[in-house]
């Protein structure tokens, strides 16, 4: 069976066509600058590679041009459409509505669009690649994986902010927490690289990239995040602020006179590593600063780290031990230098870092702790698209049945 996972943006569309018997990925790409008469098309397919600026001006076309490239004899990783059995969406925002993935309909449309104002600037985008996909391929199943859906089983206790109970009731404030895919893979993957069942073991997931979360999970459940209701809450991040005390906002505003949308601006695209270093919110450039003496660069750094390592203590604490340390994402999997300043410094937990297993790039997904530590710890290369094609095709393969 051969599904296309399709992570649609405002003004992007990325894509891959996996192969599920053998789990290999056919062919993959991206079209950026939707909108636009020099929209960016990128693909490839084993070691074809095409690229073009061509006239792209919705996500319909975008679509159309993915599937032209699919097909074609030279680039394509298919013969024709009808070899396209599903389509696998990454959603952003599920809301409560959503605890599982589930197969696209009219209804599941309807309750998408109510949830725009949860995720205003990825949501309508989805919507839009789902509609794009139905327009081309109006007989191939779709469905939508959440990023939240994951940390549905954050207990009311974690979940719920302390403010009035009218707001969660009318509006659903309430921490929702993202990067669910990638959490839930690279956790199954620590457990099977332990060696033990997932039920039976605490794991820390640090997701470490221009966006990060981590997350808790006991029992193969996530138990808490760092994201909340939005992508904001939590971590520093390369642009976002991360948890900052609430009472700067009003302050800021009136001191700056800045409307909503210019305090969200700074908050999310003009503070975290960004904000801090002066320079950039990218971890190498940072890092390539910061052996140069910069004290920007230091700062920013140091920040960094001191927050991931105290969510780590904290939810050593809400799940009162650790058995596994996971790093993932760009950072994550990466930066040995942040890996090493954040480990060094949780000895107490039972943590013994192996500096040479860690230094190396290779292999990917890699032990990089001790024999003799009582934590596991790992470097795990996430695979959120394979999360998202496994998911569709556990949901569409009943169809396909004979």
């Amino acid at each position: 069976m051969n599904i296309l996972v399709i992570n649609a943006g405002s003004s992007s569309l990325k894509y891959q066509l996996h192969h599920m018997e053998s789990q290999t990925v056919l062919a993959a790409g991206r079209v950026e600058r939707i909108g636009s008469d020099t929209a960016m098309l990128t693909h490839e397919a084993g070691e074809q590679e095409y690229h073009r600026v061509l006239e792209v001006l919705d996500h319909n076309v975008a679509v159309k041009h993915v599937l032209r490239l699919l097909t074609d004899p030279q680039y394509g990783g298919v013969h024709d459409r009808a070899a396209v059995d599903a389509v696998g969406h990454r959603v952003v925002h599920g809301g409560e509505a959503f605890t599982q993935s589930v197969l696209v309909n009219a209804d599941v449309i309807r309750q998408l669009k109510k949830l725009y104002d949860l995720a205003p600037l990825h949501n309508p985008a989805h919507v839009t690649g789902m509609l794009a996909v139905e327009a081309n391929l109006p007989d191939v199943p779709q469905v939508a994986v959440f990023d939240t859906a994951f940390h549905q089983t954050m207990p009311p206790y974690v979940y719920r902010y302390p403010i009035p109970t009218v707001l969660y009731a009318r509006h659903k404030v309430r921490k929702y927490g993202f990067h669910g895919t990638s959490h839930m893979y690279v956790s199954q993957r620590a457990a099977h690289l332990c060696g033990k069942p997932l039920e039976q073991l605490k794991i820390i997931t640090c997701h470490i990239g221009n966006g990060a979360s981590i997350a808790a999970i006991q029992g193969g459940k996530s138990v808490d995040t760092s994201m909340g209701m939005t992508p904001l809450e939590g971590l520093m991040m390369g642009s976002r602020s991360g948890d900052i005390d609430p009472a700067i906002v009003p302050f800021v505003m009136a001191k700056e006179e800045l409307s909503a949308s210019e305090i969200n601006s700074m908050l999310n695209k003009h503070s975290g590593l960004l904000a801090v270093s002066g320079f950039s919110g990218d971890m190498r450039e940072i890092m390539r600063r910061m052996d140069e003496g910069d004290a920007h660069a230091t700062l920013a750094f140091e920040m960094f780290a001191y927050r991931l390592r105290k969510y780590i203590g904290a939810y050593v604490a809400a799940m009162d031990g650790i058995d596994c340390l996971v790093f993932t994402a760009g950072i994550g999997e990466n930066a040995a230098v942040l890996r090493a300043h954040v480990c060094n410094r949780l000895g107490f937990f039972g943590i013994t870092l192996d500096e040479a297993q860690n230094a190396r790039a290779q292999p990917k997904e890699r032990r990089i702790s001790t024999e003799t530590s009582q934590v596991h710890v790992f470097v795990i290369p996430t695979n959120e698209e394979r999360v998202i094609a496994e998911d569709t095709y556990r949901l569409v393969q009943p169809r396909h049945a004979p």
